[in-house]
């Protein structure tokens, strides 16, 4: 059972930043795909940035420029700048990983951020 960690949330301001992290239990360099969504309150979990095995990252126009998914090999561990935040950027964010595309794959916990002026 693969176990992550989420932390690095909390609340912050608008236009503010926050470093969320990803602490995953086996080696992340050979994972099919790490992904970073959220789950706001009354809405649908959205994907807001991913990093493949290649290294090459996805975002949704909503958070592109804004977000950066980045990786440390060594210490498995999967990172997710958030900057310029916005109000409609709080919710609960969750990591995850999958071995194959379509694969549901496993969860973190999450972590509450909240962008409040």
């Amino acid at each position: 059972q693969v176990q992550l960690v989420e932390s690095g949330g909390g609340v912050v301001q608008p236009g503010g930043s926050l470093r969320l992290s990803c602490e995953v239990s086996e080696p992340i360099f050979s994972i099919y795909a790490v992904g970073w969504y959220r789950r706001a309150p009354g809405k649908q979990r959205e994907s807001v940035a991913r990093i493949n095995r290649d290294g090459s990252t996805n975002y949704p126009d909503s958070v592109k420029v804004r977000f950066t998914i980045s990786r440390d090999n060594a210490r498995n561990t999967v990172m997710l700048q958030m900057s310029n935040l916005k109000p409609e950027d709080t919710a609960v964010y969750y990591c995850n990983t999958r071995r194959w595309e379509g694969d549901n794959g496993y969860w973190g916990q999450g972590t509450q951020v909240t962008v409040s002026s």
